[in-house]
């Protein structure tokens, strides 16, 4: 096959090193370009000009950002993408069953690519951006926007990072005084539904929403990639709420709808809107605030390599 690996050499995982032995690895057998990025934007550009040579797949190797950028910019075509962890979580490699450590995934990734085991899968889609497992609108995107200040401390601090984050947007980065947005649509049965009072929402393709070190954060089993999408909507930012439905995600089997919660599958289409302006991220990236976020799910968006199970 002729493949095009995208390396993010700034990423948590990825080393000069690792980034010869994948390579070696996926060479067998195939012809393998390598590529590294070096701004935000350029995997997709990568991926594109991919896509328009006729390259069967394009490989991420970085953080789940890479491997947005990367499906981004293949989705619609015929050339496939594969995904290899070299971030600080690696979501969407982990959740379709690849191993943590690159040179493993490798492994797992060439003897899916010489099996043929290849398919479609649905992306979400938001404003026309595409992303692979979510969307965090309010408060998890400003944290994510505080992660990214200390972009430089992320391949050293990783989950404490979060953490750290986390409790300094609580304290004094995200307005707990008046809801930040509403979510409004049709739900899976066709009827229509309104969540005047959201303070932040996970928009799910896959499940988990993230990982606490092994832990799975099990928001919602029904986020699969071929189903629509979830919405998991917080309608308060008291400690005790949040906390009790991440304590039960990390149990496992996804958390419970109740008054202060939320939780919509299987969706189709649906608006995120406010009069004024809100952050959000996708896929873990940070991309601003705006006053409307328009969701589609998009099935069979993308062909997926799936990696060969780990010995």
């Amino acid at each position: 096959m002729r493949i095009l690996l995208v390396v993010n050499a700034f990423a948590s995982s990825v080393t000069a090193r690792n980034t010869v032995v994948v390579h070696r690895t996926l060479s067998r057998g195939n012809d393998v370009e390598v590529v590294e990025t070096n701004r935000r934007g350029h995997a997709t550009r990568f991926a594109q000009d991919a896509a328009r040579r006729g390259l069967d797949v394009v490989i991420g190797f970085g953080g789940d950002g890479t491997l947005n950028e990367v499906a981004t910019g293949v989705a619609g075509t015929d050339t496939a993408i594969g995904v290899l962890p070299g971030g600080s979580t690696n979501v969407f490699a982990r959740t379709i069953g690849t191993a943590n450590d690159p040179v493993l995934a490798a492994t797992q990734l060439a003897a899916g690519l010489a099996a043929g085991d290849i398919g479609p899968i649905g992306l979400g889609q938001v404003n026309g951006r595409f992303f692979c497992f979510h969307t965090g609108i309010g408060y998890d995107a400003a944290v994510v926007r505080e992660v990214e200040r200390r972009a430089s401390l992320k391949r050293w601090l990783g989950h404490p990072l979060f953490i750290a984050a986390s409790l300094r947007t609580w304290a004094a980065g995200y307005d707990r005084r008046t809801p930040h947005f509403r979510v409004g649509g049709t739900d899976a049965t066709g009827d229509p539904f309104d969540v005047p009072d959201g303070w932040f929402t996970i928009v799910l393709n896959t499940n988990p929403y993230t990982y606490l070190g092994n832990r799975p954060l099990d928001l919602s089993p029904a986020a699969t990639l071929d189903r629509g999408l979830v919405a998991v909507t917080f309608r308060t930012m008291r400690a005790g709420v949040i906390l009790r439905s991440l304590a039960g995600a990390l149990r496992g089997g996804g958390v419970a709808p109740g008054p202060h919660l939320d939780v919509r599958t299987d969706l189709t289409e649906f608006v995120v809107a406010h009069d004024r302006p809100f952050p959000y991220q996708l896929d873990g990236d940070f991309l601003g605030e705006t006053r409307e976020l328009r969701f589609r799910h998009r099935p069979a968006a993308v062909r997926l390599v799936r990696p060969a199970p780990a010995p």
